[in-house]
């Protein structure tokens, strides 16, 4: 056979740049103007770090972000729980009575539209209400219950995939040489999808924070979340003190984002020279 050359088009570096300045220009340009010392956002008045310190001067913006980082860490971890049990379920148990009804009902909430998920969770916790008592009343509770409902099946699916790729004959090895299910599960199974639990559980973090409109269903009053209070501020207009929030947020996450990758290509790796090595002995 003929080795051909490949032929690569001129016009690839063009697309690749146009495309990603249309995806971060517009988050480099929030970023300058967090800088702005102007109070007006679109007229620059010279680099200045006065909004940062009027974001940390600001209870109200503080308090945002406290309960809007504290819901979604708790979002995360419990969608996590349960959307790796969901997905072990589906994936490892095989068919059973009602198994295409679970797995339906698993991802129905990705592409329920959010409107239709907020008013129904809110009609729910208002029936319980008044049936028995509770939730007494809508805040911080029933925003975590709301976000866990949806952020679950994110999760569920980042996990189920990861367990169709795995070599069951591992975990049968395993089970044939004395080892129960459970142990099979956290000793073998676990560390194997390890990088889609942690994939899922910063998806459901971004997700639970990002989150607007069915946390506006189901928030009562002193429970205002992050994306809530930018809202709210910026249909008044846009107050450079979001700017400085925004950049902050964004080098946290990818900051994170960094740290997860990092992990993830490290554990693949290791897992691969293990099996090398096994493959070898």
């Amino acid at each position: 056979m003929n080795n051909l050359p490949v032929v690569r088009s001129p016009w690839r570096l063009v697309i690749l740049a146009l495309g990603f300045t249309f995806l971060y220009a517009p988050m480099l340009m929030l970023v300058i103007y967090s800088f702005n010392s102007s109070k007006l956002v679109t007229v620059w008045a010279g680099w200045s770090t006065r909004w940062y310190g009027v974001l940390f001067n600001d209870d109200t913006m503080i308090r945002a972000v406290t309960l809007s980082l504290t819901l979604a860490a708790a979002t995360a971890t419990m969608a996590v729980i349960l959307g790796t049990l969901a997905a072990v379920v589906v994936v490892r148990f095989g068919k059973f009575r009602g198994a295409n009804g679970f797995a339906f009902m698993l991802t129905a909430p990705l592409v329920m539209p959010d409107v239709i998920t907020g008013l129904s969770l809110l009609l729910l916790f208002v029936a319980l209400g008044h049936a028995i008592g509770w939730p007494a009343e809508r805040g911080m509770f029933t925003i975590w219950l709301a976000h866990v409902t949806f952020c679950t099946a994110y999760v569920a699916v980042v996990v189920n995939s990861r367990l169709r790729e795995l070599d069951k004959s591992l975990e049968e090895a395993a089970m044939d040489l004395g080892a129960t299910p459970v142990k099979v599960f956290f000793i073998i199974t676990l560390p194997m999808i390890a990088p889609a639990i942690i994939s899922g559980w910063l998806l459901a973090f971004t997700l639970s924070l990002d989150d607007l409109v069915i946390a506006s269903f189901v928030a009562g009053p002193g429970s205002t979340t992050l994306p809530m209070l930018v809202f709210s501020s910026v249909r008044l207009g846009v107050n450079p003190e979001i700017n400085a929030l925004a950049t902050i947020i964004l080098g946290m996450v990818g900051l994170i984002g960094l740290i997860a990758w990092w992990l993830m290509a490290r554990a693949e790796k290791q897992r691969l020279r293990d099996r090398q090595r096994a493959a070898r002995g």
